[in-house]
């Protein structure tokens, strides 16, 4: 595994019990679990930034709106994960949505004072919080750079070994990745059509490139992923 996903496996396990509920006594009067359904919004773009949220349970997307209106996809996060990071910066009201994709989403919440406090105490945590802030701002670079000179094909090839790198798990030869992302998921990060991702997995698994169900996502050989 790379960096990336060292850093992903140290925010679920170390991040997690800081900041879930009844993990730190301290802390527990402070915040609480939040649940939210299928669509429900977490927060919206205009809110005030004062909290950073961990995913105990589920998955929850992240967007913004178009000058037109279009939804713009910006991630798709599951459990151990945090979001609501920009906060940290000094970003005063959010740029963006948190919308809930499952029913029984749990969010854990911090406020960015206990957020700001805790790091200061912990510099290994300060320094996991920049560079997943650092990280994602890369990962959006060369997705907007995919979307101006890949094509459709390149595109949804590249989300799968960025997607077998930063969360598969090796199998012999093979990757294998817990999957959480539908088609019409995987093609709103990667600018194409529900009909277009469904063609090129299905051509990737007669090539027997990949194979993959609801629940899994199995990557042959990625050297062979091209």
């Amino acid at each position: 595994m790379n960096e990336q996903s060292n850093l992903w496996f140290l925010e679920k396990v170390d991040l997690f019990d800081l900041m879930c509920p009844n993990k730190s006594a301290a802390l527990e009067d402070r915040h609480h679990p939040n649940s939210f359904k299928k669509d429900d919004f977490i927060y919206f773009p205009e809110e005030p930034s004062n909290h950073v949220f961990m995913i105990a349970a589920g998955r929850v997307k992240i967007g913004t709106y178009s000058d037109n209106g279009k939804e713009v996809i910006k991630a798709i996060l599951g459990e151990g994960e945090i979001f609501g990071e920009l906060s940290l910066t000094g970003e005063e009201v959010r740029s963006d949505f948190a919308q809930a994709l499952d029913n029984e989403t749990r969010i854990c919440q911090m406020k960015i004072d206990d957020m700001q406090a805790m790091m200061k105490d912990n510099q290994p945590l300060n320094l996991k919080i920049f560079k997943l802030m650092g990280m994602r701002i890369k990962k959006i670079e060369r997705r907007l750079e995919s979307l101006v000179f890949k094509d459709a094909r390149s595109r949804v090839v590249e989300f799968l070994k960025d997607l077998a790198e930063e969360r598969g798990q090796k199998v012999g030869f093979e990757t294998m990745v817990k999957n959480h992302f539908t088609h019409k998921d995987i093609a709103s990060l990667t600018g194409t059509s529900r009909q277009t991702v469904t063609t090129i997995l299905n051509e990737l698994k007669e090539k027997n490139l990949i194979n993959f169900d609801r629940r899994r996502i199995l990557i042959r050989d990625l050297d062979k992923l091209t």
